[in-house]
């Protein structure tokens, strides 16, 4: 039986696709696009939008395992857009895998839903969802990751992976928007460049997708639970932003803001953009002022020890890959 993997176009699902198929299993996508690149690997794909129940459906028949990874990311936007794709769309998700006997579902969340606007040093899942969110995207991750782990039952096995900034070759996303502002020179050190974070390098996370689900199973240790996946180290965030651009060739950050302007800024922004009704994304945010001053880092010792997670790709080797596909990622427009 095949399995299948939402978004399986994207960043980490095209990675999610690639190893399931080395393995020799049959795949499957749904997405709201179509793609040459899966065409050619054989995936099978499904064109469809999570809204909609019966496209969600259809993608479900005759499948063992889902991979839901599709989400609507970002920091700005309508409520109704972020709810109705990331929370409404995953109950789809769960709705169908019931009416197809889908037997496994893996779900691709975020830290930033436990994100209580405080600094997390080496936390662990025993972290609250909190009580309010700074933006809707973790807001309504957080909503749809309670009901995949509230779904967990004796028919439908479920649980949720939290990886912390996903990065590496063919990225549209984190580093297409660090280089763009890099070259720009709008990036700018947020606080005083001592944060710690977690990274997760994407073959790495696209693994643990994997390990995970071969575990999978009724009254299992890992059935109903979340896990933060990430590389084992965490590292300065800013020395490792500096890293990426002497790597490609740009010069590092030297301007700084305090975190405390950011914020103030962010809110700032926040205001001005919500009466003028824009949809585009504020230069800054409260959120994205506290990710870039604050620490941010993550055990993945309950993974290690639950379903034996370990990082097939070292950080340096990440590097090496990403070094290779500077090309096309200096040229790639940041979603």
């Amino acid at each position: 039986m095949p399995s299948l993997v939402t978004g399986g176009g994207g960043f980490l699902g095209r990675y999610i696709v690639e190893q399931l198929l080395a393995e020799g299993q049959s795949v499957r996508s749904l997405s709201r696009n179509t793609y040459p690149e899966l065409e050619a690997l054989g995936v099978e794909q499904f064109r469809g939008d999570l809204r909609n129940l019966d496209d969600v459906r259809h993608a479900c028949e005759g499948v063992d395992t889902v991979f839901h990874v599709a989400a609507v990311p970002g920091v700005w936007g309508p409520w109704a857009k972020y709810y109705d794709i990331n929370t409404r769309g995953t109950e789809h998700i769960i709705e169908a895998c019931r009416m197809n006997g889908v037997r496994k579902l893996v779900f691709t969340s975020s830290p930033s839903v436990v994100f209580d606007g405080q600094s997390h040093l080496d936390a662990d899942e025993s972290l609250p969802y909190p009580q309010s969110y700074l933006c809707h995207y973790p807001h309504t991750k957080a909503l749809a990751e309670q009901a995949v782990l509230a779904a967990n039952s004796a028919e439908l096995s479920t649980v949720s992976i939290r990886p912390h900034l996903i990065w590496g070759p063919r990225d549209n996303h984190l580093i297409p928007r660090l280089l763009d502002r890099a070259r720009q020179g709008k990036l700018k050190q947020v606080g005083d460049g001592k944060n710690l974070i977690s990274m997760a390098y994407v073959e790495n996370v696209a693994a643990a997708h994997l390990q995970v689900a071969k575990v999978l199973a009724p009254d299992c240790k890992v059935a109903g639970q979340a896990y933060f996946i990430n590389d084992p180290e965490p590292v300065n965030l800013w020395s490792w932003v500096n890293n990426l651009l002497q790597r490609a060739g740009i010069p590092p950050v030297k301007s700084r803001v305090s975190a405390g302007f950011a914020w103030t800024t962010g809110a700032l922004c926040e205001v001005a953009y919500w009466l003028t009704r824009q949809s585009a994304e504020p230069p800054m945010t409260r959120f994205v002022a506290l990710q870039l001053s604050q620490s941010h880092s993550y055990s993945i010792a309950k993974a290690q020890r639950d379903f034996g997670y370990e990082p097939l790709i070292s950080a340096e080797e990440g590097f090496r890959r990403l070094e290779a596909d500077f090309p096309s990622l200096l040229l790639c427009h940041p979603k």
